[in-house]
């Protein structure tokens, strides 16, 4: 089924001239009945010029918006349900997807966290295929092949900008795994399993990791790994070696203009890489979505009061009210930021006029 989805334009917010004015327009979201939109977690985008995201508790789908605005569903019943048997897309159940990301090649990555899986959507096929984990929560099959491995919760996952690595942030155990895209060996790239902060300079395979909640590549392979719990920005370099960039690592709200070291998150959930490999944090249960800015080592903001709700969208972004946001990223062809805005089961788009 479909649905007609209008794009509501906010006005144009007067600014100083030496200052790009924004608007905040609404994609998707606030609509009624069995098709509208319910706790989105997650954008991303295909060459076609589709939005994709998907749905968390209650909404259980892959969802996807052509750009002339309708909105459909690819995967998914819209009931919780373990795996089963792979198959047509709309018969596959999901448990709690956290995450997606769209491959080069068409195919999208679904994390299905709460079965501990990785999973392939194939546009062309309209298919749910296996590709990482046994369905079974555990920690197994580094070195073999991924459908054998065991996972715990697999939250987030990324791609390599070659995309020849997937990455999944593997909150359960701890760490950050790397899956070959090609031969689907399993590797630990990140954390020991055990729970702890991270000594900078360190191999970051020998170092605990607090709760990996998210993850991502920049253009020159740096691991980006966004923790929940420890409420910091840490990245692992092309050597291997583990440093924290942003974050005082105690909940915490401000910092925006200085240093990213003295900045407070709270329960920061995700994270994406601009095309200028500045970094995109969504600070969640700040509801704001924030931006670091390695070189500068600085944090900014870029949207979101801080104040719970739905309000502003005709406001300019840092006056627009967010309810746990679970996903930014930017679309590359036209500099716009998506926003999932989970709690408001909507999605937004900030663009400059």
């Amino acid at each position: 089924m479909i649905l007609r989805i209008s794009l509501f334009m906010t006005l144009i917010i007067a600014a100083p001239a030496s200052v790009q004015a924004a608007k905040v327009v609404l994609v998707a979201g606030g609509g009624s009945g069995p098709d509208r939109v319910i706790q989105p977690f997650a954008v991303d985008f295909d060459a076609a010029g589709n939005i994709l995201f998907v749905e968390m508790n209650g909404g259980e789908r892959l969802r996807q918006i052509s750009p002339d605005g309708t909105l459909s569903t690819l995967a998914g019943t819209g009931s919780k349900g373990v795996p089963g048997t792979d198959g047509p897309a709309l018969q596959a159940t999901f448990n709690g997807m956290h995450n997606l990301v769209v491959a080069p090649n068409g195919i999208i990555y679904l994390a299905d966290t709460f079965n501990h899986r990785i999973r392939v959507y194939d546009p062309k096929s309209k298919t749910v295929k296996p590709f990482a984990g046994t369905g079974v929560k555990g920690f197994a099959g580094d070195g073999g092949p991924a459908t054998e491995a065991k996972f715990s919760q697999t939250i987030c996952i990324a791609l390599s900008r070659d995309a020849k690595t997937l990455y999944v942030a593997d909150i359960g155990n701890k760490r950050v795994r790397a899956i070959d895209t090609s031969s689907t060996i399993v590797r630990t790239v990140a954390g020991t399993g055990q729970a702890g902060v991270p000594k900078d300079g360190e191999p970051a395979i020998e170092q605990p990791l607090v709760d990996p909640r998210a993850v991502a590549v920049d253009s020159k392979g740096n691991l980006y790994i966004l923790e929940r719990g420890g409420h910091a920005l840490r990245v692992v370099g092309t050597d291997g070696k583990i440093r924290t960039v942003a974050g005082t690592g105690k909940a915490g709200k401000g910092g925006d203009g200085g240093p990213a070291l003295k900045a407070a998150f709270n329960g920061p959930k995700y994270l994406s890489v601009d095309p200028d490999d500045t970094i995109l944090i969504t600070d969640t249960e700040n509801h704001q979505i924030r931006r670091y800015i390695p070189g500068k080592e600085m944090i900014e903001l870029v949207a979101g009061s801080g104040k719970r709700g739905a309000g502003g969208l005709d406001g300019p972004p840092e006056k627009v009210e967010l309810a746990r946001p679970h996903g930014a990223i930017t679309d590359p062809k036209t500099g716009a930021i998506y926003i999932a805005d989970s709690d408001n089961d909507r999605v937004l788009k900030i663009v400059k006029e």
